[in-house]
């Protein structure tokens, strides 16, 4: 139904698809073959159901832009998103697809002054992309005004009914136009979306894009087992035996992230690090330097990360292991994008291969070990850099003074030697191999099997079944014969958890549930036998 269907298809103004071309697009995706035509023909409301990564905000934005009349100064859409960082990722796609036509838009969010906010609004805007608190809060100040909008957009609607968003929702539709166009896009649509359709949308057309691949084709996906101290060596072997390295650095926790980049600092990198506690301006300049490559690394934790749109990503490296297979999907689905390769790197302890291959399941991929690059073999690659740079800088033009600079050093020592010593005064430094730290080669699994005989283990319960790390411990004591105390590294998810148990109370906390007829709710992450 959608092979073969080109942007030229779907009904976009010749300006709009001068703007699409500009940005590189090739061929639309399904979410946006499906949805451009219905919203175009603006006689219906719209639930879209696609996933994260589809193309959602080009798929309503594209046609919203064609159909905002630029000479009005009032706001003729609203678009409604669950974080900060979806409302500014919206908000510069929408002005990246626009071209040349004079259409502001607006992202509206808590932790940025509201005076700034107030005075891009009074100058009149068209689009305003906004978390439902701060939306809420303007339009109590009446400082914004939707009673003229066109276009109502939710955007992760499951999302923003999951972090309870439901009543500010409720709240904003009264403030708006009875008469405009509401289109909810979500990746599921739950029964409380369809009761919030019931009760705000006079009829809705369902649009729904078939469930795609979690994970790209173009990202190759790799992992080194490496001892936790050997991580940070590690990583600085995988940027600099890249000729162009340009990626994004995952850690779990703030603390982890400041000293990754503390590090990288102190060996003289280009880096720089986003967290919760960096405030909203130093995070702006952060990622605009990024976005600009004038740094080449960016640190980040999960949730810092959230709206970060770059396209030319060369890797992301998990330098922890993300706590759940839908945080691995998401991070590495910022690299092998737009017809472009990336590589995607995760370092794991000898502990934690169990739950990548739980997350390698999750995913339906294919995540091959790999071997740190050794010293040696960095050394050479920056060799041939050298080389092919000062090949580059031959076939230029080469100002006089140079040639009679090495005319006089010729003439006066051996050609060979006088090279050497040019050489190593400019790269002893950066060839230098003892800048590497030495590395334990990890070889085998069976040898590398927790010394205390542990395992881990799966529980099909979590955050949504008002599971917590206490009310876990209490029901398996309950069940086994087992002390608090041996169970260890408790994730507790929205839909289920993780637990670190020793192996014989493993197969017997299994055999409990099995004997209940709850075979499904405990299980290996991988099956494995005690050592």
């Amino acid at each position: 139904m959608t092979k073969n269907i080109r942007f030229n298809d779907l009904g976009l103004s010749a300006e709009l698809l001068e703007a699409i071309n500009n940005r590189g697009f090739e061929e639309p995706t399904e979410i946006q073959i499906l949805t451009i035509p219905v919203m175009i023909r603006n006689d219906t409301n719209i639930i879209a159901q696609a996933q994260t990564g589809t193309g959602k905000t080009a798929a309503f934005g594209l046609p919203l832009i064609d159909m905002i009349n630029p000479d009005s100064k009032t706001v003729q859409a609203l678009i409604l998103v669950p974080t900060r960082e979806l409302a500014i990722q919206v908000a510069e796609e929408i002005n990246s697809l626009k071209g040349n036509k004079a259409i502001k838009t607006v992202p509206i969010y808590g932790g940025q002054s509201i005076d700034q906010q107030l005075r891009r609004l009074k100058k009149g805007v068209h689009i305003v992309v906004g978390s439902p608190g701060r939306v809420i809060d303007h339009l109590k100040r009446k400082t914004l005004k939707l009673g003229e909008i066109n276009h109502l957009i939710l955007d992760e609607a499951d999302e923003m009914l999951n972090m309870g968003f439901i009543d500010d929702m409720e709240e904003i539709f009264r403030y708006t136009n009875p008469d405009k166009k509401t289109l909810l896009f979500s990746a599921i649509i739950p029964g409380k979306i369809k009761e919030l359709a019931h009760r705000y949308m006079e009829g809705y057309e369902l649009i729904k894009a078939h469930k795609e691949q979690l994970t790209t084709n173009l990202t190759e996906q790799i992992y080194f087992e490496v001892k936790a101290s050997d991580k940070f060596e590690a990583l600085c072997r995988i940027i600099d035996i890249e000729e162009n390295f340009y990626g994004l650095v995952f850690c779990r926790t703030k603390k982890d992230v400041d000293s990754v980049l503390s590090h990288l600092m102190n060996r003289g990198y280009s880096a720089e690090a986003i967290h919760g506690d960096i405030s909203q301006s130093q995070r702006e300049r952060t990622l605009d330097n990024f976005k600009k490559q004038r740094i080449n690394t960016l640190v980040a934790t999960d949730v810092a990360a959230r709206g970060i749109d770059v396209i030319n990503l060369t890797h992301v490296i998990n330098y922890s292991l993300p706590g759940d297979p839908e945080a691995y999907v998401h991070r590495i689905g910022r690299t092998g994008r737009a017809g472009k390769e990336g590589t995607a790197i995760t370092f794991i302890t000898p502990s934690e291969y169990n739950q990548l291959m739980y997350i390698q399941r999750f995913a339906k991929t294919d995540i091959k070990k790999s071997a740190v690059p050794k010293v040696k073999d960095i050394i050479n690659a920056k060799k041939k850099k050298i080389n092919d740079d000062l090949n580059t800088i031959r076939k230029s033009e080469i100002d006089p003074k140079y040639y009679n600079w090495a005319k006089k050093l010729h003439e006066e020592n051996n050609p060979t030697e006088i090279l050497a010593a040019v050489l190593n005064y400019c790269f002893e430094e950066e060839l230098n191999p003892d800048a590497y730290g030495e590395m334990t080669e990890i070889t085998g699994r069976s040898k590398k099997l927790d010394p205390q005989g542990k395992t881990r283990l799966f529980v099909a319960l979590g955050k949504k079944d008002r599971m917590n790390p206490r009310k876990l411990v209490d029901l398996l004591t309950s069940r086994v014969s087992i002390k608090s105390k041996q169970i260890r590294d408790i994730q507790i998810m929205d839909k289920f958890s993780f637990i670190t148990v020793p192996f014989e109370k493993a197969e017997e906390i299994i055999a409990s549930f099995q004997k209940k007829g709850r075979n499904q709710l405990i299980s290996h992450v991988k099956k494995s036998k005690k050592r």
